[in-house]
Parts: C-alpha cells; structure tokens; sequence
C-alpha cells in the first residue's frame, strides 16, 4: 500500500515539474497535464487507499474465477450468510413433509438443497420447488416457510407402475412412463414388466387392458412391445403370444376362451400367433412336433399288393 501512495505521489511531482515547464515554455498543446493534476489534488486524502482496496477485491475476484474456484466461494458465502441468520433466530428447528410414500424425509430435503446450515431467512421457496419438481419421483411440490423455523413441504409423488427393461437395463418407471430409478430394489420386484422401446410410455394402456382379462394376466410374465407397433405376450412357462397391432381386445378375448374351453396354455406348445383376424396359428414345440409326426405316420393306410 505504501508503494502504490509513492508512486502516486511520485507521478504528482513529475507532473508539477511538466506543468511548469509547460508554462516557461507557453505551450497550450501540453495544458492537460494541469487539468490531471488539479484532479489529482481535488481527490480525497483516502482515495488511494479506496482504489487500492478495489485493485485488490478485483485482483482476488479474477483469481477466484480463472482458478474455477467460484462454486466454492459462493458456497462459503452463502454458509457464512447462513451462519449469520442462524445465530439471528432464524435457524430451522422444525420440518414438515407431507406426501412423501416412498421417499424418506432426508432424501426430499437433500433433493430440494435444504440442510443442516441452512436458515428460514435465506432460504429461497421456490428454488428449492423447482428442484424437487425437477425429481423423477415428485410430480409436484409446495414450500411454505413460517417464520421463526418452521419449513413445511407438501409433495405429490409419482407412484411405482411398472418394470421396464430397455437396451440390457432394468427400470422402475411411473404410469406416465417416468424413469423412477435404474435399479429395482426388491420391494418393487413383483411390478409388471414391460420389455422393448417405447413400451415405457405405452404400458399404461395395455397392462390396463390385460388386466380386463385375468386368465391371461396371471400367467403373463412379461409384456414385449414389437417395432413400438403391437405387443406379445411371454408368459410364466416360456409360451409366447403374438398379439396383432388392431382389434387387441377380441384377440386377447378370443385367447381368454380358448384357454377356458380347450386348456390351450397347458398344452405342449411354444408359440400362439393371432396376428391374422381369422385364424390361430399354434407351433408345437420339437417334441411335440415329433409325437404329431409319428401319430400321422402311424395313421396312413397300408398299401395292399398288387396297388400301385
């Protein structure tokens, strides 16, 4: 500090001595040298300090951002602002979620940014809104602030509807086909699953017509969405059921009595194809096959002699 007072006085010496040979000379092109320094003598006794203050709050702010150090600075300002209020009163002593099913109340606080430094006097409502609206698991959410320390939360959370397996991974999706998590935790291991791309979004519709009729539902383990077109059917013993894009509700109707009337699903069969409005197509599998061969075979009539 005591350099840059010198140098500034020593650049104020320079410029009297300038000035005055400016005016032993009479040269009118050089008289803004005497404006400056008629500046420089108005200027307060503690300008230099002010200036060398704002030097350095500018010389540390630059350092700050070029050193990528600004989220850690804002952070700090922001818990010593915390700290401040809190010592104030307005520390948060009590909160209320409402809503909350699957969430526990530390992971609704952690999303919305709310912790343990945190003061009722600062805290922004509706940022902390915004990023629990921003959560997959919470459709919608209030915050109401009551002052001294109360933080009240009302959230809406999605609920868990089914499993959707995409590209090799396993997910926990809502009924409006939102991601809820990328692994299942086991509590949601008995969900439907749906399997293919863009099944996620049309599950809703079609678990909800499955479930119109149960004989078929019950033994259904997996709905697969084909081509984001139609969808089969893989059920709990490895038969398959090919569903046709139209008309689902008659072919799953149809499948339904067939079950009921002949025990279709419990026969030695590995496909069902009702892809085409007037017929069933049924594929038997190899063994079964076989058994058919040789039942035929056995069946053909003998040649008599002498027929050609």
């Amino acid at each position: 500090m005591d350099a840059v007072l010198g140098a500034a006085a020593g650049l104020r010496a320079r410029l009297r001595r300038r000035s005055s040979s400016v005016k032993s000379r009479g040269d009118v092109r050089d008289e803004h040298p005497l404006r400056l320094i008629a500046f420089i003598e108005r200027l307060p006794r503690r300008a230099g300090l002010m200036a060398t203050l704002l030097l350095l709050a500018a010389s540390a702010g630059l350092g700050i951002v070029k050193g990528g150090h600004l989220d850690d600075f804002l952070i700090s300002l922001s818990d010593t602002r915390n700290a401040l209020a809190n010592s104030a009163g307005f520390r948060i002593t009590s909160v209320a979620i409402n809503g909350r099913k699957q969430l526990s109340q530390d992971e609704v606080l952690a999303i919305g940014g709310v912790n343990g430094r945190s003061s009722l006097l600062f805290l922004d409502a509706a940022a902390v809104r915004e990023k629990l609206r921003a959560d997959a698991w919470i459709s919608d959410a209030t915050v109401l602030k009551l002052y001294p320390g109360q933080l009240r939360i009302d959230i809406t959370e999605r609920a868990p509807f089914a499993l959707w397996q995409h590209d090799g991974h396993l997910f926990v999706i809502s009924e409006d086909g939102a991601v809820l998590q990328n692994y299942v935790p086991d509590r949601f291991v008995k969900l439907p699953l749906v399997v293919g791309k863009g099944a996620a979004t049309h599950a809703k519709d079609f678990l909800a017509l499955l479930a119109r009729y149960p004989q078929v539902n019950a033994v259904t383990r997996a709905a697969i969405f084909v081509g984001e077109r139609r969808w089969s059917l893989l059920f709990n013993d490895g038969l398959e059921v090919r569903l046709p894009k139209n008309d689902v509700s008659n072919a799953l109707a149809s499948l339904s009595k067939l079950d009921k009337d002949e025990q279709l699903f419990s026969k030695d069969i590995v496909a069902i194809d009702l892809r085409l409005p007037d017929r069933l197509i049924v594929q038997l599998s190899d063994d079964a096959a076989k058994a058919r061969e040789d039942a035929l075979k056995k069946k053909e009539p003998k040649k008599k002699v002498g027929d050609a």
